[in-house]
């Protein structure tokens, strides 16, 4: 035993006992100082226990004591409860409402801003293109002060980078949409509208090219994420005045605001054809020759020409403009450009929560890259399709064929700028019109444009205006101004068809990206048909506006007998469980969760191409605007 101790083995000793531990040394405890307390008054101490027994006032003072105590407590509950407890003049249901105007005012600001900010890109875009072809359609100009760089073959190159390009957008124009979301979307494509303006700065082939090719890669997701954006902001407004209900919008419930909050984009949209003539107005007009100069070689307008008015003079500035009036004009533009991204950056809201992003772009990349096609099966969008081309043709015809064929033929170049000036202004007001979606069927302002784009095709086809002659300008004029008006019955009526028949948010980026990339083909084809004759010009134009109103009561005709339509899957969101959200099986900031879809996000358990589980729209419901 003394050997097993002496090596230390307390365990080999005591077998399974612990290992005593050694002993604390006893401190000794400071008395506690008694507490007074408030029956005995302040500052006196507390008397002893013995003491209360033998003295008799002590229990006298206890009751006294404790009933003191009890109203300090209710005291001290009383300042806190008028601390943090509610006013007593709030009202919870006036807040409420306030809150909810305030959403209301903040959604009619972003529908402005972007407005605005589309009005002033295209604005620009267009100005500077029209003032860069004319002064280096100049055969002067070109030799003074480019004689070297082959100006023609560069402004052929440009024009090409403009209308090639946009073929390929529907293939990455989704993708930008989700992944840098709608408002920075947009941000970017301005962006690249003011890079476009300021390469105009230094004139050569590696400004002035690559910044065409950009622009042709930004047009359909600019305009895409526009008519989403407005789509979206109606549907915004409609949650924020209905902000009580909490069962499920009925169908169509938002298609009001979709009519309002598209015709006032388009009402602005259009004076972009407005601001556009400003440079020719304030500056390009005073360098340029009379129209008994520039027209002298012509033969034939209007229905008679060939190609993009032959014979016209390649001379048409009497006098050059100094480079330093060409930077100014320069500056105003890039100073507008810039404008219009401040607008966008600062006072556009975003569209969507972040969250709600973040579902947008968690299906995966390689969905966000198919949906389109498969969007393309369903019926209601191939019956548009002929529409969405006769969209693009018309518009650029008028800013090509008939200004230049039958405008400048008649009034000279200097005239230009108030035939276009008519057309924007009238396309502006008329756009108004589609407000009788609220009251009427749908379909008639669609038609009603339609009726007066083919009337003016057929007067068209019919007229040749003669060359030099001032007197047809009343007529040329009035051909614009109903130009612009069925056209503006035109483009406002397909963004809010589209957005009555495409409610869920998932789809609308899919939806308008389609519209926009036929639009460029089609613009694209009225680009590779220059060098056509006028007539043949007009009867493709007339031939498209044919089928595409058939095509469109067609559709109709289906909507009316439920013709049930295909709509594909949109998969799950797909999220990382690192994150600081998607914990939870049922988040109710899933996309859908609100139930302001259009039905779509019950079809997570069909197949991925069955058949829509929508119901068709209700023959009411069809006929209101």
């Amino acid at each position: 035993m003394g050997a097993v101790q002496g090596s230390g083995c307390w365990g080999c000793a005591i077998g399974p006992f612990k290992r005593p531990r050694p002993a604390r040394p006893i401190r000794k405890r400071k008395r506690r100082r008694p507490r007074p307390t408030r029956g005995s008054g302040i500052g006196e101490r507390a008397l002893p226990r013995g003491r209360m027994q033998k003295d008799p006032s002590v229990y006298q003072a206890a009751p006294t004591a404790v009933a003191g105590d009890r109203l300090g407590a209710e005291g001290t509950e009383t300042q806190l409860d008028d601390f943090v407890g509610a006013h007593p003049d709030y009202n919870e249901e006036e807040e409420e409402h306030k809150f909810f105007r305030r959403k209301r005012l903040g959604v009619i600001k972003n529908v402005l801003a972007a407005s605005l900010a589309g009005t002033l890109t295209y604005g620009v875009y267009l100005g500077l293109l029209q003032m860069q072809l004319i002064l280096h359609y100049d055969e002067t100009y070109r030799e003074v002060k480019y004689s070297n760089i082959q100006l023609e073959d560069i402004d052929r190159k440009v024009l090409m980078g403009i209308n090639i390009t946009p073929i390929a957008a529907v293939l990455y124009t989704p993708l930008l949409i989700r992944f840098f979301g709608i408002k920075w979307a947009m941000f970017l494509a301005v962006g690249i509208y003011a890079f476009f303006v300021s390469s105009n700065y230094w004139e050569r082939y590696y400004t002035l090219v690559p910044s065409a090719v950009a622009i042709g890669v930004a047009i359909v997701p600019l305009w895409a994420s526009m008519g989403n954006y407005i789509t979206r902001m109606a549907q915004k407004y409609y949650e924020h005045v209905n902000y009580k209900e909490k069962q499920r919008a009925a169908r169509g419930a938002s298609d009001a605001y979709i009519i309002i909050f598209q015709t006032i984009f388009y009402a602005f949209f259009h004076l972009s054809f407005v601001c556009a003539q400003m440079p020719m107005l304030f500056f390009l007009n005073n360098y340029l020759y009379q129209l008994n100069h520039t027209l002298f070689g012509v033969k034939h307008c209007g229905t008679l020409s060939h190609g993009t008015l032959p014979g016209f003079n390649n001379t048409v500035l009497q006098s050059l403009p100094r480079s330093v009036n060409l930077i100014v004009v320069d500056s105003v533009l890039m100073a507008a450009a810039f404008l219009a991204m401040l607008v966008v950056l600062v006072l556009c809201g975003a569209a969507y929560r972040p969250t709600e992003e973040i579902d947008l772009r968690s299906i995966g990349w390689g969905n966000i890259f198919q949906l389109p096609f498969k969007h393309m099966r369903d019926y209601r969008l191939r019956h548009l399709f002929p529409i969405f081309i006769y969209s693009g043709f018309e518009v650029l015809f008028v800013c090509t064929g008939f200004s230049l064929n039958y405008g400048v033929c008649a009034l000279g170049l200097e005239k230009l700028a108030y035939l276009l000036m008519a057309y924007g202004l009238s396309a502006s007001a008329c756009s108004s019109l589609a407000l009788c979606m609220l009251r009427l069927q749908r379909h008639i302002p669609l038609l009603a444009g339609a009726f007066i784009h083919a009337a003016l095709l057929v007067t068209l086809f019919c007229w040749a205006p003669e060359p030099r002659l001032v007197g047809q300008a009343p007529l040329l004029y009035t051909i614009a101004a109903l130009w612009g008006m069925g056209s503006a019955l035109n483009k406002t009526s397909i963004s809010i068809l589209l957005g009555m028949l495409y409610k869920n948010k998932e789809r609308q980026d899919f939806i308008f990206t389609i519209y926009h990339w036929w639009q460029a083909l089609a613009i694209f084809t009225v680009y590779l048909w220059s060098e056509l004759p006028m007539k043949a010009k007009l009867s493709i134009l007339l031939v498209t506006l044919v089928v595409a109103v058939g095509t469109y009561l067609r559709m109709e005709q289906q909507l009316r007998q439920h013709v049930e339509y295909r709509l594909p899957r949109i998969p799950r969101p797909r999220h990382q469980m690192h994150g600081y959200r998607y914990l939870e099986e049922d988040n109710s900031d899933q996309t859908g969760s609100e139930g302001d879809g259009d039905g779509e996000e019950e079809q997570e358990e069909q197949p991925e191409e069955a058949i829509s589980s929508e119901e068709p729209p209700r023959e009411d419901e069809e006929q209101r605007g």
